[in-house]
């Protein structure tokens, strides 16, 4: 007798799933294992690996989805219902998939991240965490922010060479801006079956920051230069001045590339919230709300619907046939990707210092190269990293105000990046 009609969780699928489940489980696994034994990232990789781990074990099927398919286009009774559900096209007959009724992972990928609710949510919490002040105190900031942007269009080009589609190529590109909810946001939007491994790319990298910048910014900055003093940046900064900024920004987005506005607006809510609490009271407990039980609500349900993206169940919907090659495929693509999101970021921060050195020689020596490693939008962390490189040399130089100038820079920078790439494949790409 067949034990798995008694005991359905002993029932272990054909070689090929079981292979593919244990693949995911032991990546889950080093990543619990990473988070917990060895501190990175782990309120981010612990949600990560467990739903990666919880999608991938035998018999639970915690992110599977009932899927139709449809000989050529879809059927103008499903066109109303595209953002419900997944639609993907593969050319001869098109795949429609919802999660099923005990999907519990599957559903929370559908309502939070697929939603883009959880990103957003994300970026309401770092508005609410990020000061701005620092931005508007050093403008010229804003000019490395997007420098760093390098490092984005340099990978989706290399992506494009290797043989990525422009979509998968846009999304790879992205990770080089070093923002979390802005890699999986546009994930989302235009490559949704590579969310996972690149959600992992880019906090992989986001932790290590510390450890990746400064041999760079030892080898483009020399000694005496990380030194530098710089002119003490204005304290005159208001709410008045923060207000007429976010009105501009969210006009110039809203108007120049929409796709990007829901994360700026994120932003532009959150900062507002933490400014104008310092003003009326009423508001500090907003303030809270979204620094701390929004922020990290959102992050749970959001990094456990990533993590189950990277489960044999999730990703069936996206290979036409159920076979060992396209399973292992996906799997070599996703470490391709590991490797390209290191590179972006490498360029991004290289980008970064060489236009801090423009700035350097534009202004006469009043500006320290090593600022421009935080171009990136890892907030607050490559702004210490700039931070430390300076100290190092002269202990009681200070370049941490002007370093987060760039780094918010950065956060807004990348979203702008990503609207734009989103804007592009939505409406004039053709796969």
């Amino acid at each position: 007798m067949d034990v798995s009609m008694l005991l359905p969780g002993l029932y272990f699928g054909d070689p090929t799933e079981l292979g593919v489940r244990l693949i995911f489980i032991a990546w889950g696994s080093v990543l619990l294992y990473l988070a917990i034994r060895r501190g990175v990232e782990p309120l981010l990789m612990i949600p990560i690996g467990l739903g990666m781990v919880l999608a991938n074990v035998p018999g639970l099927h915690l992110a599977s989805y009932v899927c139709n398919d449809y000989v050529g286009s879809l059927p103008e009774s499903f066109k109303g219902f595209i953002g419900l559900v997944n639609v993907i096209n593969f050319g001869n007959f098109t795949r429609v998939c919802t999660p099923e009724s005990t999907s519990l992972l599957g559903w929370i990928n559908h309502l939070v991240v697929r939603s883009e609710v959880g990103p957003i949510l994300i970026f309401t919490g770092i508005g609410a965490l990020s000061d701005f002040r620092a931005f508007l105190a050093f403008p010229i900031g804003a000019l490395i922010g997007s420098a760093a942007q390098l490092g984005i269009t340099a990978v989706t080009l290399l992506a494009l060479t290797l043989g990525f589609k422009l979509n998968e190529a846009m999304a790879i590109g992205i990770v080089g801006g070093a923002d979390g909810p802005t890699t999986i946001y546009t994930a989302v939007n235009i490559a949704p079956h590579l969310l996972g491994p690149l959600t992992i790319a880019i906090y992989s990298y986001i932790a290590l920051v510390p450890v990746i910048q400064p041999p760079i910014v030892r080898a483009l900055v020399p000694r005496k230069y990380r030194a530098i003093e710089m002119p003490k940046p204005s304290t005159n900064i208001t709410i008045t001045h923060i207000l007429i900024f976010w009105v501009a920004t969210l006009v110039l987005v809203g108007a120049l590339v929409p796709a990007g506005f829901p994360l700026v607006a994120a932003v532009a809510l959150g900062n507002l919230a933490r400014e104008l609490a310092s003003k009326f009271s009423e508001l500090e407990r907003y303030f809270k709300t979204m620094a701390e039980p929004l922020l990290d609500i959102a992050t749970i349900l959001t990094m456990l619907g990533v993590g189950a993206t990277l489960s044999y169940d999730y990703l069936g919907q996206y290979v036409a046939v159920r076979t060992a090659e396209a399973y292992m495929g996906f799997i070599v693509m996703a470490f391709t990707i590991l490797a390209l999101g290191l590179v972006a970021f490498v360029v991004s921060t290289v980008g970064g210092v060489l236009f801090a050195w423009v700035l350097y020689f534009a202004t006469r020596g009043r500006v320290n190269p090593v600022i421009g490693c935080a171009g990136v939008s890892a907030v607050p962390i490559s702004a210490r990293v700039a931070q430390r490189e300076a100290q190092l040399v002269k202990p009681g130089v200070y370049v941490l105000f002007h370093a987060l100038g760039p780094n918010v820079a950065g956060v807004i920078g990348t979203a702008i990046v990503a609207g734009y790439y989103i804007s592009y494949i939505k409406y004039f790409w053709t796969p």
